[in-house]
């Protein structure tokens, strides 16, 4: 039942079937031949993995970001960071870096992140003397930071699916997304020195305070959907419908520049969104509910315990696991299908379930823009019109510095779960 279950998902994602068929399909052909359920199990469990209240953030979060990036938010942000650390070696490139990180601080998105720094920041990179390769490398992977740095929809499916604290959760990213950020930012420091991209000399105080004026709006936006969840005054579900209306109050009454048609374009682009993750969701929900009942984490943790392997070495395993199926299947999938058969495994070792679930995210950041079916090399070659072989190669220092990340976090659960402890979760 197991090998027909890889081979057919296998065999129909090469011939092409998008992955939410790939496991409906396959789990409807395997429940009618291996087992005796009666098929009404397959609409409750698709309709009953949806019902989940903490996913009703998902759609929030999409819908405030995507209004952001259109309504002129995302432009009045990048201006406040570059006009922040523009003077420092490799200013441009650490600006690239910052606004990732509070771009993914307000939207969550790693391709919407991507798509908005490819936009406005690599021809600017490019103009300042920073190689096309570098370039197109950063933006790449910088915006995979999206998905860490809280709020993060790969952190509510997680929750969805082990019960984890989705305000937790968020905290646990601040850290280990921070960290990242200085990793990427200390060698795009060193590339600034090695190929002698000039910087300004001084801070232009006029500008400073003109871009803090023009961006405070938006950066309220993060105090609204922290303040709110860790105020107590929110659950993260109502954090991300305030976000979305402050959102649109911002963009359509301050700054004017989201009308009606734009608003329209926005609100269908959003729902097209939300509806494929939750027909993953879904379909993935079946998928790991055939994989659980057929025993699959049981014996794995079985054969694990049976090797004798240290725990480092099956947690060092895990990552290898995670890291390869990021290269070919989405954030989404991955979580909703591999959390079920890695989680007691984890247990297993004595992780925290907030600890694995940085962990997992952490991976899936990493294979956003890993080849061969990155996510955000696919956006990256639609903006920026360059071709597939030249991104993958660009992006191949910044796949080592985040590994090295990932075995920090990995490896010292402090660095997730040092805020939670000190905030008293």
């Amino acid at each position: 039942m197991i090998l027909t279950m890889v081979v057919l998902a296998f065999g129909l994602l090469l011939v092409g079937f998008p992955i939410w068929l790939v496991f409906l399909v396959t789990s409807v052909v395997v429940i009618n031949i291996f087992t005796t359920v009666p098929m009404a199990v397959v609409p409750s469990t698709l309709f009953g993995t949806l019902d989940n209240i903490v996913l009703l953030a998902v759609p929030g979060f999409i819908f405030a970001g995507t209004v952001m990036e259109r309504g002129g938010m995302t432009g009045r942000l990048i201006r406040w960071v570059r006009s922040l650390v523009g003077p420092i070696p490799g200013g441009l490139s650490l600006t690239t870096i910052g606004a990732g990180g509070l771009f993914g601080a307000i939207t969550g998105s790693s391709p919407a992140a991507t798509a908005a720094l490819g936009q406005v920041l690599y021809p600017a990179l490019r103009d300042h003397g920073y190689s096309e390769k570098f370039g197109l490398g950063l933006i790449a992977s910088t915006g995979g930071i999206a998905i860490i740095i809280p709020p993060s929809i790969a952190m509510i499916l997680y929750s969805s699916v082990t019960g984890a604290p989705v305000g937790e959760l968020f905290l646990a990213g601040f850290l280990p997304g921070t960290l990242l950020c200085v990793l990427v930012g200390s060698y795009a420091v060193y590339v600034s020195y090695r190929e002698g991209v000039a910087q300004r000399s001084l801070w232009d105080w006029k500008e400073i305070f003109d871009s803090t004026k023009s961006a405070l709006w938006t950066l309220g936006l993060p105090v609204i959907i922290f303040g709110g969840i860790y105020g107590g005054f929110t659950t993260p579900t109502e954090a991300s419908v305030l976000a979305s209306f402050y959102a649109l109050f911002i963009s359509g009454i301050i700054y004017r520049e989201l009308g009606w048609k734009t608003l329209w374009s926005i609100t269908l682009d959003s729902a097209a969104l939300t509806s494929k993750i939750f027909l993953i969701t879904a379909s993935a929900g079946l998928f790991s509910w055939l994989l659980t009942i057929s025993q699959v984490p049981q014996a794995l943790v079985g054969f694990i315990d049976s090797s004798g392997m240290p725990p480092w070495g099956i947690l060092l395993m895990i990552n290898v696991l995670l890291l390869l199926a990021g290269m070919f299947i989405d954030p989404t999938s991955n979580i909703l299908v591999l959390t079920p058969i890695l989680w007691p495994l984890a247990q297993a070792l004595g992780l925290d379930v907030i600890h694995f679930g940085i962990i997992m995210v952490v991976n899936m950041a990493i294979g956003m823009f890993s080849p061969p079916f990155g996510l955000n090399l696919f956006v990256m070659c639609s903006v920026m019109r360059v071709s597939a072989d030249k991104i993958a190669a660009s992006v191949v220092p910044f796949f080592v510095i985040y590994l090295a990340g990932l075995l920090l976090i990995s490896f010292v659960p402090a660095i997730s779960l040092y805020l939670p402890a000190l905030l008293g979760f």
